[in-house]
């Protein structure tokens, strides 16, 4: 005797867990990659000429990876204590990174030399960034003051003292404008610096907490600070107003960066967690995990990458899946058919042929509608799922045994003979759950048996059954109409998207960019003097 296997109910996904671009996008990136370090992971900086290339900053040594073999490229161990904030130039030459002497080192990315070391500050030097130009380096320091260097000449441009009342851990260039930029430090103030206006600092806000990142998008107009719990939004058009404010994190946030061309917003925080932001919304879409608390960040050109540096010393290395990598789903296909062949295999023994085949029973306890189905009492199936409870709370039980029937050929036979109140509570689940899209192709059947069923019976109803029919067909009308409405839609948004990615191709074959060919750069006598001793 054959065992009756108990009907395959469907669980579909809550509404809440909606699936959005961003997050088929973001799901993309593969299982990490882990590097371990000695200590905590200061900065991360990708190379802006060689995307394969990033340079961790972490105790004593900054090293440049790369991103596909894993392995230390280049090692700039010229620090006689513990290295701070190294960061490429735009054109990924030249390297610049503070120390806790208070010094500020050069290097050559091609030769590791020190090209400059510029002396002045007091106090461990955390953050280093270049001015658009290229010419000018500034550095904020534990002294509280920020310094502006220029490059060539290995000499001090201006020096802003005492621009805070505690540590400045953090800093930004404007992307386009050489003059401007801003600093943000342990006080919880955010300074505007322009170097050609008379007052040093033109401007000074309050963040609320202790600022430990800040960036500016790419357009320059708007700067963005994160410190304690929260992620501020300033508009530096508008005289630096306070746009909006994000607070997703529950600890500390540590790190700010740029992904998807400047259009999203990335933060890591010591709650673990990497929070994906929308520029143009500033909400939330997606969210990556991590095992430690997250102190460093750093996203690869065309999100090709994503490196977190955590507290621990582990760095974890995010790779983008491209379409000519294989996927997962083809590797644990791949190693399926690997294990069934082997199970297949004959084994080598000198044991005899003789196998014996047990069958499993199916000790699965079936359902009431089940026990029905199982007898071919379709009516009373049916009759037992479509029950006040079952169409309120477990749709997905009336739509299999729907389905079942269908299957069957057996859902007209169903509800031919049956009383009106039996076939109005059917009718109205179908106009109920006709809508959603789960349901909608077998609900789509099911009225067309009904149609069936009242088509072939020619004597007149009671006004209860003609109110049901009747909301069935409007029902049926305002479907077809919002299917109709919906290929409008997308045939105008494809007309859009079509007209768009033609003009930027246009665009992009007539723009030309040239970059003129700066001289090399030779070590000066203050960097060719520094020695390392080593204990």
């Amino acid at each position: 005797m054959t065992n009756f296997q108990p009907l395959n109910v469907r669980r579909f996904q809550q509404k809440a867990q909606v699936v959005t671009p961003d997050t088929i996008y973001w799901n993309r990136l593969a299982k990490p990659e882990l590097l371990k370090e000695h200590t905590t992971i200061d900065y991360i900086d990708f190379s802006p000429s060689d995307p394969d290339n990033f340079v961790l900053t972490c105790s004593v040594r900054v090293q440049i990876y790369n991103l596909v073999t894993k392995l230390v490229v280049k090692n700039l161990s010229r620090f006689q204590k513990t290295a701070y904030g190294a960061t490429f130039r735009q054109d990924g030459r030249l390297l610049a990174a503070g120390d806790e002497e208070g010094h500020v080192k050069l290097f050559d990315t091609t030769s590791r030399s020190i090209l400059r070391l510029f002396k002045g500050h007091k106090a461990p030097v955390h953050r280093t960034f270049f001015t658009a130009d290229k010419l000018h380096l500034a550095s904020f320091a534990d002294d509280k003051s920020v310094r502006l260097w220029d490059v060539a000449n290995e000499k001090v441009l201006q020096t802003y003292e005492d621009a805070h009342s505690d540590y400045i851990r953090a800093g930004a260039m404007h992307p386009q404008a050489n003059h401007m930029f801003i600093s943000g430090g342990y006080d919880g103030k955010i300074n505007l610096y322009d170097t050609r206006a008379e007052q040093a600092i033109t401007q000074t806000l309050d963040h609320g907490s202790p600022v430990e990142s800040m960036l500016f998008l790419p357009s320059g107009s708007i700067f963005i600070t994160a410190g304690g719990t929260q992620v501020r939004v300033w508009d530096l058009i508008s005289g630096c107003r306070l746009l909006t404010t994000m607070s997703q994190h529950h600890k500390t946030i540590t790190c700010l960066r740029l992904g998807s061309d400047g259009r999203r917003l990335l933060s890591g925080g010591l709650d673990r967690h990497v929070k994906i932001y929308d520029v143009s919304t500033y909400k939330t879409v997606h969210t990556l995990t991590y095992p430690n608390a997250v102190v460093s960040l750093a996203v690869a050109a065309k999100d090709q990458a994503v490196v977190a540096g955590m507290v621990d010393g582990l760095v974890s290395i995010k790779r983008m899946i491209v379409d000519s990598k294989p996927s997962h789903l083809k590797q644990i296909k791949a190693s399926h058919r690997q294990k069934h062949f082997k199970r297949l295999a004959r084994p080598n023994t000198g044991q005899a042929v003789d196998h014996v085949i047990t069958v499993k029973r199916n000790l699965a306890k079936l359902k009431p509608y089940d026990m029905h189905l199982r007898k071919f009492n379709y009516k009373k199936a049916l009759d037992f799922v479509c029950t006040r409870r079952n169409i309120s709370k477990f749709p997905e039980n009336v739509v299999a045994v729907i389905t079942e029937l269908q299957h069957r050929s057996a859902l007209q036979a169903a509800l031919t003979n049956r009383p009106d109140e039996k076939i109005i509570q059917f009718i109205n689940f179908l106009c109920d759950h006709m809508g959603e899209v789960q349901f909608m192709r077998p609900l789509l059947n099911a009225a067309s048996a009904v149609m069936d069923v009242f088509e072939n019976n020619v004597f007149s109803y009671n006004k209860q059954m003609l109110t049901a029919l009747e909301r069935l067909r409007q029902t049926m009308q305002s479907e077809i109409r919002l299917t109709c409405e919906l290929l409008q839609v997308k045939g105008a948004l494809e007309m859009i998207i079509g007209g768009a990615l033609d003009n930027n191709e246009e665009t992009a074959s007539t723009v030309r960019y040239t970059q003129n060919k700066t001289p090399k750069m030779h070590p000066s006598k203050a960097a060719s003097d520094y020695v390392v001793i080593v204990d």
